[in-house]
C-alpha cells in the first residue's frame, strides 16, 4: 500500500457543501520521487523508496549523491519506504503524485512526529494538580508528590510518571478525512490538526483501519 511523503504548510479552514466550517490542516505532497525498487528476490521483501524535498547538490554528500542520481535529482532531504505488492508497476524516476493515490472523501493514516518540548514536570507532562500553596509548603507548589514507599520494593517502580523528556516521539493520527485534493498545488487538505510543527514532514497513508464509524 504505497503512500506519500508531505510537509505541513499551516492550518485554515474550508467550508463544506452545507455551509459549514472545517478546519483543515494544508499538506504539500509533493510530487514524490521513486529513488530505489526493493524486491524480494533481490532484497527480500517487496518495497518502493520514495524521496522527497530536493536538495541543491552543493549540500548532498557523495553517497547520497550516487543513491539519487538514479532518480535524476541531485539529493533529497527525506527518504521513506513503503511495502508494496507489486514493485514491478513502479520504476526509478517515476514521479507519485496525490492525484494518483487520493480522492475527495478518502480516509487516511497521517504519520509525523510531535513537537519537542524539552525537559516538563509533571504538571506540563502529565497534568498533575501540584500541592496547595498554603499550610507550610515550600518550593513544591508543583512537584509530583511520593514516589514509592519505604522498605518495601526499596526502589521506583518501572513507568512511574515523573518529570523528563516531552514530546518529539512518532505519532499516529487515525481515520482522518481527506477533506480536498488540489493537484494544481500537490496540496491536501486533510480535516483536523497533524502531529509535529508547521514545516515538518508527515506520511500520509490509507487508513489501515478504516472508519469504523
Amino acid at each position: 500500500m504505497l503512500g506519500l511523503i508531505g510537509t505541513k504548510v499551516g492550518m485554515t479552514h474550508v467550508y463544506d457543501a452545507k455551509g459549514e466550517m472545517v478546519p483543515v490542516t494544508v499538506v504539500r505532497t509533493g510530487p514524490c520521487t521513486v529513488t530505489q525498487v526493493r524486491t524480494r528476490e533481490r532484497d527480500g521483501y517487496d518495497a518502493v523508496q520514495l524521496g522527497f524535498d530536493v536538495r541543491e547538490e552543493k549540500k548532498v554528500n557523495k553517497p547520497d549523491r550516487g543513491h539519487a542520481r538514479a532518480s535524476g535529482k541531485p539529493g533529497y532531504r527525506i527518504l521513506r519506504e513503503w511495502r508494496v505488492s507489486e514493485p514491478a508497476q513502479y520504476q526509478v524516476g517515476q514521479e507519485i503524485k496525490v492525484t494518483e493515490l487520493f480522492n475527495d472523501g478518502d480516509i487516511v493514516d497521517v504519520v509525523g512526529t510531535t513537537k519537542g518540548r524539552g525537559t516538563a514536570g509533571v504538571v506540563k507532562r502529565y497534568g498533575f494538580g501540584g500541592h496547595r500553596a498554603t499550610h507550610g509548603t515550600h518550593e513544591s507548589f508543583r512537584g509530583p508528590g511520593s514516589i514509592g514507599a519505604r522498605s518495601y520494593p526499596g526502589r521506583v517502580w518501572k513507568n512511574k510518571r515523573m518529570d523528563g523528556h516531552m514530546g518529539d516521539v512518532r505519532r499516529t493520527i487515525p481515520n482522518l478525512k481527506v477533506v480536498a485534493v488540489r493537484a494544481d498545488d500537490d496540496v491536501l487538505l486533510v480535516r483536523g490538526g497533524l502531529p509535529g510543527p508547521t514545516g515538518g514532514y508527515v506520511l500520509i497513508r490509507r487508513a489501515v483501519k478504516g472508519d469504523r464509524k
